[in-house]
């Protein structure tokens, strides 16, 4: 049985930003990393969560990503927003560009927000559940390195490239949070399971040959089971458009891997687009919504997407995240061995 320890929200914030900062990472670089970690361990996302944060440092110390990276901002239209992350955290980037992106979206409707040169932004609707606190629609979208092969290939071209859609609701939570990857499950399943030497259902991953294989490690030298088969392939090519050609970064086929020290920054991008529903639907919206929300609650049984995210969210905040104990010696040697 794997043993855990009880961390709160803030311990675990702490925690990643200071294993991120013995790394060579600076305090501003740190500080949105580690408020998404321990958000992203509140949603029971323990996957991108702590468990990220020894790969993270280890990619500034090998030079994959820039912990004392700048990002810089421009708006080439009044509607477009963009953001060079300089190599940097994708997380510093993002919330930079957000200053920009909210505003623009509430004065004309609708606005967009394109970053390159970036890296792994984690959870992406970590990111599109604020531009719903926000009182906006939120679509995001990232690439990542390839790991998924087109329909009747065996060779990977895209990535997992999740996309995310937040909807803003009464309560200051989103009413609905779709947020999926173009694969059956996410890559960082696959390596979590891999790590801790666990087999992986059927279905999950495909083996050099194209054939299907419970064993994570063949499972990561093959690729990725697309969701729902050519449709998540589908999928996958809309995000790559959106989040790489878009935004002028690098094409997933030729970006280094999110793990691993080889290959230098993968200089991956990401895609928002933040909407005001009340202009767009001249103040229907939210009734709409409303509506629709309540014919999905209104089954027994049925459930939204985000809803299990939301319990596991309000729980965190009282009763705090059961962490893996192996995770937290792994963190804990960083910074010892930094300090």
């Amino acid at each position: 049985m794997t043993e855990t320890q009880t961390l709160s929200l803030a311990e675990i914030e702490k925690l990643s930003f200071t294993a991120l900062v013995a790394a060579g990472t600076n305090e501003e670089n740190a500080r949105p990393l580690a408020v998404a970690t321990a958000a992203t361990e509140a949603d029971g996302v323990a996957s991108h969560g702590l468990a990220y944060i020894p790969i993270y440092c280890e990619h500034v110390q090998c030079g994959k990503v820039d912990g004392q990276a700048v990002p810089t901002l421009e708006t080439p239209r009044p509607g477009l927003v963009r953001v060079d992350a300089a190599t940097g955290f994708a997380h510093a980037a993002i919330d930079l560009g957000f200053e920009a992106l909210i505003p623009a979206a509430r004065e004309q409707g609708i606005a967009a927000l394109a970053i390159t040169n970036s890296y792994n932004c984690g959870v992406l609707g970590y990111h599109t559940y604020r531009l719903a606190q926000a009182g906006l629609v939120g679509l995001g979208f990232t690439n990542a390195p390839a790991s998924i092969a087109p329909s009747g290939g065996s060779k990977p071209v895209v990535g997992t490239n999740p996309f995310s859609v937040a909807v803003p609701g009464p309560d200051g939570q989103p009413s609905l949070l779709i947020d999926q990857s173009a694969s059956t499950i996410a890559k960082s399943e696959v390596m979590k399971h891999a790590r801790e030497g666990k087999a992986i259902p059927v279905g999950w991953a495909l083996d050099p040959h194209g054939n299907p294989t419970t064993d994570p490690n063949v499972g990561l030298k093959g690729s990725m089971a697309p969701s729902g088969g050519y449709k998540g392939v589908g999928i996958a090519l809309l995000t790559e458009i959106m989040a790489a050609a878009l935004t002028g970064s690098t094409l997933g086929l030729h970006a280094s891997p999110f793990s691993g020290t080889v290959g230098g920054p993968p200089k991956t991008g990401q895609f928002f687009i933040a909407i005001d529903p009340a202009v767009s639907s001249n103040g229907l919206f939210s009734n709409a919504i409303s509506d629709l929300v309540a014919s999905i609650r209104n089954q027994d049984g049925a459930h939204l997407p985000g809803d299990g995210r939301r319990a596991c969210r309000l729980a965190a905040g009282q009763k705090g995240v059961a962490v893996n104990s192996a995770t937290l010696a792994r963190i804990d040697a960083i910074i010892q061995e930094n300090s």
